[in-house]
């Protein structure tokens, strides 16, 4: 019997592969890079025969690292980050360079549609706002600004239905990320002609392919593609999903009790409800992994990538022996304590979740602040971003007993503590590496027939690592940050008109 599952993760700039065992220990994983372009500002594009050539190569060295025997492997299932736009063309080939999340390309397009009232028109069906990264807006933009790419598009993907795409062969577009595009009819589950002719794009319909879910087998293993990732043709693949999802099913995320937040290049705040939130206070209402319930989510681009830039732009010196920059970093802010530091950052280099144009600041800063007040400013502004989305999810909701928490910041305790402080509630953290491709594996396993339902596969696979607690002192040191923190954003919001995307 087959002992394992592989699950790839494709973020906006890294591809990685991870093999699992059914008791959702981590066995070997890979990981690389593509390059990120970009053409103009605001524009973030990638090389989609690149992304290929990365997935095939992480799967290798995965199972490689592994130790393990391709034929001993039961599925596998990728999920990828939602929005943007992959276009497969015609002629067989990309259409066009994929396009990242984080592209800002078609900001006007939401703008527009709340304006003419089409998005109150179409709320009821959309349950969500319509965001400038997905599917919808870039589709708009292409049609009006590269109409012979638009016209020449045969199948409109998220990142990772491309993927298995390359995979199988097979065209299909699975729940969870196509529901967050705006292309769908979501409350229904279905796609809808007469919508996207409201929107202007009504070609789009044929683009799009047959709906499947996170679990169905959606193709197995062709020979050129088992040629390229080492795996033995005819392996079953699983619809996967959207990145969130897969971090939110690693979590144990299976019942509306749960409350999850993820710091990676996206600020990702999400439970699950068996009935959309249509009151207008939250922005993104999505199909979950798990049928019969609908993903709550708040998000933006607002995370843990800016202490990346950071990192690589203003921490250039030497690093000590024995240690990495994220320690240097993490010590520097532990030095400094939250009632000492008056600098404030805007998370925004990458989007922002107060003004569709806002942009990266900082505040406050005086000769007397030096390079730990700059990076006690950014792990504050990212965790102060995560609570202007919590805020709103518990609007609508009971307050959790706890937060689970995932993505890069959850490696430094200084962060997770930071972040419980912030808060106000405990964090619990999951014991994986590779969150995303676990929830990945897990999709697998139930594809498979190992598991019956996802629930049956977190019992077996999800395994809690620790819990952090809030202090009340640095609770209430938070708070009145937090006020300073959104009335700085609130006063910046009346100059980002000024600034060309």
């Amino acid at each position: 019997m087959a002992s394992y599952v592989i699950g790839l993760d494709n973020g906006g700039t890294t591809t990685k592969a991870a093999v699992f065992d059914l008791q959702g220990r981590q066995m070997g994983a890979a990981g690389m890079k593509t390059q990120a372009i970009t053409p103009k500002p605001g524009y973030t594009e990638r090389d989609m025969e690149e992304l290929w050539q990365a997935n095939c190569s992480c799967v290798r060295r995965a199972v490689e690292h592994a130790g393990i025997n391709g034929r001993d492997v039961a599925g596998l299932a990728a999920c990828g980050h939602g929005k943007g736009l992959y276009a497969w063309g015609k002629d067989g080939k990309p259409a066009c360079n994929g396009i990242i999340s984080t592209d800002g390309r078609a900001w006007k397009y939401p703008k527009k549609w709340v304006e003419s009232g089409i998005h109150r028109q179409l709320h009821p069906q959309l349950c969500q706002e319509f965001m400038a990264c997905q599917q919808a807006a870039l589709l708009a933009w292409m049609k009006d600004h590269r109409r012979t790419v638009y016209d020449k598009i045969q199948y409109a993907f998220s990142v990772k239905d491309y993927i298995r795409f390359r995979l199988t062969g097979e065209a299909y577009s699975e729940a969870t990320d196509i529901s967050g595009s705006g292309l769908m009819d979501v409350k229904n589950a279905r796609f809808d002609r007469g919508l996207l002719e409201a929107l202007g794009i009504g070609e789009v319909f044929e683009m799009l392919p047959p709906l499947r879910y996170s679990s169905e087998v959606c193709g197995h293993l062709t020979p050129e593609a088992a040629a390229q990732t080492g795996l033995p043709a005819g392996l079953p693949i699983a619809g996967g999903m959207f990145d969130v999802d897969a971090c939110g099913i690693a979590l144990g995320l299976t019942s509306p009790e749960e409350l999850c937040t993820i710091a990676g290049t996206w600020s990702i705040n999400e439970y699950i409800s068996p009935t959309p939130v249509m009151d207008g206070s939250i922005a993104m209402n999505s199909l979950f992994a798990i049928p019969g319930y609908y993903l709550v989510e708040e998000s933006s681009a607002t995370s843990s990538g800016n202490l990346e830039w950071f990192l690589s732009t203003c921490m250039k010196g030497p690093v000590p022996a024995g240690k990495t920059i994220y320690d240097v970093a993490n010590e520097k802010v532990a030095a400094i304590r939250p009632e000492d530091c008056n600098v404030y950052f805007l998370p925004f280099l990458y989007g922002s979740n107060a003004h569709p144009l806002g942009k990266g600041a900082f505040a406050g800063l005086t000769t007397y602040h030096n390079e730990g007040h700059l990076l006690r400013a950014v792990y504050e502004g990212v965790a102060f971003s995560h609570k202007t989305h919590i805020e709103r999810l518990l609007s609508s909701r009971k307050p959790p007993e706890a937060i689970r928490m995932a993505g890069g910041a959850v490696n430094s305790p200084v962060w997770v503590q930071l972040f419980a402080d912030v808060l106000g509630f405990p964090i619990e953290t999951v014991d994986v590496k590779e969150l995303g491709a676990l929830g990945c594996g897990m999709a697998a396993a139930v594809a498979a027939g190992v598991y019956r339902d996802y629930r049956e596969a977190a019992a077996h696979m999800v395994h809690l690592s620790g819990r952090v607690t809030p202090r009340p002192e640095a609770c209430r040191i938070y708070q009145k940050k937090y006020e300073t923190y959104r009335a700085v954003s609130r006063a910046l919001d009346t100059v980002w008109d000024l600034f060309e995307v």
